[in-house]
């Protein structure tokens, strides 16, 4: 780390890809290269704030009018896959025209290279599969195109599982887990060394995948239900078999699962997303916690405004007496470590 205050950062989970393409503007590859200065990541501001990369997510909205919480979302929709693939297009394009500056990487050893040469290393990421069948033929290709990360679902059914839905307070401890089709994915995803994400997982489905899976458990942007009970976040129990697995969870910024009350208030002090590291570091040990912001796809302090307030975290971590190394591990080094560990080195 060159310096306490500007630790180089590596994100468990940014939407930014969704954001782009749902502006509706033209050249969105270009407008995330040269900078547009709308939400909360571009490439100019990643290269400031010292993100080296992160997991880049693909998700496909709910169709108008659809009650996620209540309404089957049907499989391998013709648009969902549609969508899917636009997103993933979008990804190697912004590459393709980076000069360098932007990787999309297949393997930890890939990211390791890809911050030395100073490129942004993105790992391409589904959160929830809707795009994919029972067959699992979709998975398999999108792994050969670059697929590494996903969410099983997102926080709503679909034919391999039943996501949590956004409730508070709530224990996640809502609906059943895997469907029989889950657990095809699950080993299909253990083969091919693809990370499988538990964050938007219900309790009973994070139970079935710990059960089933040979991976290490990683929740890429989760934060502790003990301090906000929203379904969307962590019970101990859960947090204990993630820190046995050797896995990770990934601090989220939004303010809806950092406060004890359910507010969505952008004014949420820092020292709440503060005080979640410092449980999980608690809970879980150094080893196992990361930064998993949500940017682009939630609400966040107002006091991080973009990507540029990751030197805020750094610097509150150094308040609190974190030292440089485990100052590293969190920002960074925790992921690399997981995904060495999940992916293949």
């Amino acid at each position: 780390m060159s310096s306490a205050l500007t630790p180089l950062f590596f994100d468990g989970h940014n939407d930014t890809l969704l954001r782009l393409l749902h502006s509706g503007k033209a050249d969105p590859a270009g407008r995330f290269l040269q900078g547009d200065g709308e939400g909360h990541i571009d490439l100019p501001r990643a290269i400031s704030a010292g993100l080296g990369g992160g997991l880049c997510a693909i998700f496909v909205p709910s169709p108008a009018g659809l009650d996620a919480e209540k309404n089957f979302l049907p499989p391998a929709q013709p648009e969902a896959l549609n969508r899917t693939l636009a997103m993933a297009r979008l990804l190697f394009e912004i590459e393709a025209r980076s000069a360098g500056g932007v990787s999309v990487c297949r393997s930890a050893a890939d990211i390791r290279a890809a911050f030395q040469r100073q490129s942004f290393a993105a790992l391409l990421h589904i959160e929830g599969v809707e795009a994919i069948g029972a067959d699992l033929d979709a998975l398999y290709v999108l792994h050969q195109a670059g697929l590494r990360s996903l969410g099983p679902v997102w926080s709503r059914p679909n034919i391999f599982a039943h996501g949590v839905p956004f409730r508070f307070p709530a224990s996640p401890d809502i609906g059943p887990g895997l469907t029989e089709a889950g657990k095809d994915l699950v080993r299909a995803c253990n083969e091919l060394k693809i990370v499988i994400d538990l964050s938007h997982m219900n309790e009973q489905g994070f139970w079935d995948i710990a059960k089933l899976s040979t991976a290490p458990l990683i929740a890429t942007h989760s934060n502790a239900h003990a301090l906000s009970p929203h379904s969307r976040n962590l019970t101990d129990r859960q947090l204990d078999a993630i820190r046995d697995s050797r896995g990770v969870v990934g601090v989220n910024f939004g303010v809806l699962f950092l406060r004890d009350d359910g507010v969505k208030n952008p004014e949420t002090p820092l020292d709440i997303l503060l005080n979640h590291i410092d449980y999980l570091v608690k809970r879980l040990g150094v080893d196992h916690v990361g930064l998993g912001s949500d940017f682009d796809g939630t609400t966040i302090p107002a006091a991080m405004g973009d990507v540029s307030g990751l030197r805020l975290i750094a610097e509150g971590l150094v308040s609190r007496g974190y030292d440089a190394e485990t100052i590293d591990k969190i920002c960074h080094g925790n992921w690399l470590s997981v995904l060495e560990r999940s992916l293949g080195a």
